[in-house]
């Protein structure tokens, strides 16, 4: 369902839902938060039983000090505004517990989840989904693709992650060879336009290709997300001159994904002027995960600064820092005392 909150749409879960429902773990006990939909203020005792209904304009106030409170560079998909550039995968971890500490760390709002047969033959209870060790209301869920090598596959899979998890959104991921797990383009392109008119939002795994980047937003592609270097690999950023080309001829999000290997990575797709970076393996396998989720978000926003400052013309030649004139050089007629 699509409503209007706070002037920009945004898209709230489900069929139906309340005002309670909408701002379950954001607001609290806070005092000040008044809630009016379309034009009618909710007195909070009614939130949980005000329905909303497609359309309906919500405005969400609160009194803050003074001054400009207004978000600043917030990075919008689909409608949807996240205030971090780091998007993490799920996959890989030692345990539960360290996965848990490296999101938090890293501060992302959003995370891939992968779907995969259940093993009847296994334990009654099996073991549990990863829905039940992630906080719904702080991350977003991006279920994603991976192992479909045909785009029927990929179709399939995404409808199944729909219902699993009750989102429309999808990384697409469409696999064209399996030693390099390079993404199979013609496929990934008719693969989106299928999961766009079916009512996805649809964010794919992509080539360095600016073509291929192109024909996706064509498609309908809320974002493209070309790969830094192999899935997995920590290469790094091999093609940047390729990224560069993608950001400055798509108008939707450009998220590098996949190769990322340490934080300096992330830094460059950032000053590269990609809107996001999503990484798993980096953090997930470094000798300390959380405290690589912290270099990563450290990296990605460093990165992103650099690019909104400007870096500095590129110079054939050195240029001094230091004024080269009134410089006291030899035979100058400085004589010693």
């Amino acid at each position: 369902m699509n409503l209007i909150v706070n002037q920009k749409t945004r898209e709230v879960e489900g069929e139906s839902a309340t005002v309670a429902d909408m701002v379950e773990g954001k607001v609290g006990a806070e005092k000040s938060v008044v809630i009016a939909v379309n034009g009618d203020i909710v007195q909070r005792a009614d939130w949980s039983e005000r329905a909303l209904t497609e359309g309906d304009e919500v405005d969400i106030v609160r009194a803050v000090s003074g001054g400009d409170h207004s978000p600043t560079d917030v990075l919008e998909i689909a409608g949807v505004q996240f205030a971090s550039r780091l998007f993490l995968g799920t996959g890989k971890y030692l345990d539960v517990e360290t996965m848990i500490a490296s999101l938090e760390a890293s501060g992302t709002e959003m995370v891939t989840v992968a779907i995969r047969f259940m093993d009847l033959d296994g334990p009654a209870n099996g073991e549990p989904g990863i829905l039940d060790n992630l906080d719904l209301n702080r991350y977003r869920l991006l279920p994603n693709t991976a192992g479909a090598y045909t785009v029927a596959d990929a179709v399939k899979m995404a409808r199944m992650a729909r219902a699993a998890t009750g989102t429309n959104w999808i990384k697409l991921e469409v696999i064209g060879d399996q030693a390099t797990l390079w993404p199979d383009v013609t496929g990934t392109i008719e693969a989106t336009k299928i999961l766009v008119d079916e009512g996805f939002v649809v964010l794919p795994y992509t080539s360095p290709d600016l073509v291929a980047a192109i024909r996706l937003e064509e498609a309908g592609a809320a974002t493209v997300m070309p790969l830094a270097s192999p899935i997995g690999s920590g290469q790094g950023v091999q093609d940047w001159v390729s990224i560069k080309r993608i950001v400055d001829a798509v108008s939707v999000p450009v998220v590098v994904d996949a190769g990322i290997g340490t934080a300096s990575d992330a830094a460059l797709a950032m000053e590269l002027g990609a809107a996001a970076v999503l990484v798993n393996t980096a953090i997930a396998k470094a000798d300390d995960p959380v405290r690589m989720a912290t270099a990563m978000r450290l990296g990605t926003e460093a990165g992103r600064q650099s690019w909104l400052a400007g870096r500095m013309p590129r110079s054939e030649s050195a240029q001094p820092s230091s004024p080269t004139v009134g410089v006291p050089l030899a035979g100058a007629g400085i004589k010693e005392r």
